[in-house]
């Protein structure tokens, strides 16, 4: 099957930036999101990304142009009934996840794969969730999308070797590398990378150092592009306390047990970037 329309559910910030990447190769893309803010929003975030391309000379200004000509938005499931893939990137709760996949299942062609950006949750069930559980996978992008080369691909219990052949191909097109991951919670990425946050964020809560002194020192002492605690306003502590949960549910292990002070903040608001206020203060 040639996959030339590619439909994303879920225009946030990681929905947003997938649609992007698929359009920026030259894939129709179909963009759906209950709310028309989102939309919107998505949109404009869409164009001020390439914009930024454009100014960079990576991109010219025909093909940012070109690149929004082939993103259509809706509101409605249906506008993805006649797309050659789907990639499902809506809120990271398990529940919600196989709701929408049991929804897609009833829309898409019967030989159509869905994908899911989940960051963590198992999915074996979101397959369950339909009835095509060999065309299920993780396609899990990593954030900000347009300039991350990694996508990690995990395969639930049933999913066919085709399909995971299929999502290697379509990353080769998108530019990315593809990391293969068993279905357990957290894959790979996230099962090293969260509690390491988590452990900053202990480290904050009980006074062994400021955020901008953990910060400093993953940085300047291990390397990283950005510290600990600055990643996970970029990610979004909701996010991170869901992954979290996900990992002390899967795993039972107390060593994955969350921050309170992380689901302090999280309880107040304090979201990170995208509340303009997480470990830092952020200028709308």
């Amino acid at each position: 099957m040639t996959i030339q329309t590619v439909g994303v559910v879920g225009a946030g910030t990681m929905g947003s930036g997938i649609a992007q990447v698929f359009a920026a190769a030259g894939f129709g893309v179909r963009l759906v999101d209950l709310d028309q803010a989102m939309l919107e929003r998505a949109r404009a975030s869409i164009t001020k990304s390439l914009g930024r391309f454009v100014e960079k000379g990576t991109v010219t200004t025909t093909e940012r142009d070109e690149t929004l000509s082939r993103l259509w938005m809706a509101t409605s499931l249906d506008l993805l009934a006649d797309a050659d893939y789907l990639v499902e990137a809506i809120v990271e709760d398990a529940a919600s996840k196989q709701a929408l996949f049991a929804e897609l299942d009833a829309v898409a062609n019967a030989d159509v794969i869905i994908a899911s950006n989940t960051s963590s949750i198992s999915i074996t069930s979101l397959g369950a969730a339909t009835k095509r559980p060999d065309l299920v996978l993780g396609m899990h992008f990593m954030n900000p999308v347009p300039l991350m080369p990694l996508v990690e691909l995990i395969h639930g219990q049933t999913t066919s070797h085709a399909s995971m052949q299929t999502a290697h191909e379509l990353c080769e097109r998108l530019g990315k590398t593809a990391v293969e991951a068993a279905d357990f919670p957290g894959f790979i990425a996230n099962r090293i990378l969260m509690p390491m946050i988590n452990e900053a964020i202990y480290a904050l809560m009980e006074g062994v150092g400021t955020a901008e002194a953990i910060d400093t020192v993953m940085k300047l002492g291990m390397h990283h592009p950005m510290g600990p605690l600055t990643l996970a306003d970029l990610i979004g502590l909701d996010v991170c306390l869901a992954i979290m949960n996900v990992l002390h549910d899967g795993f039972g292990d107390s060593k994955y047990r969350q921050c309170p002070l992380l689901g302090r903040m999280v309880a107040a608001g304090q979201l990170g970037r995208k509340s303009g206020q997480g470990f830092y203060s952020y200028q709308p």
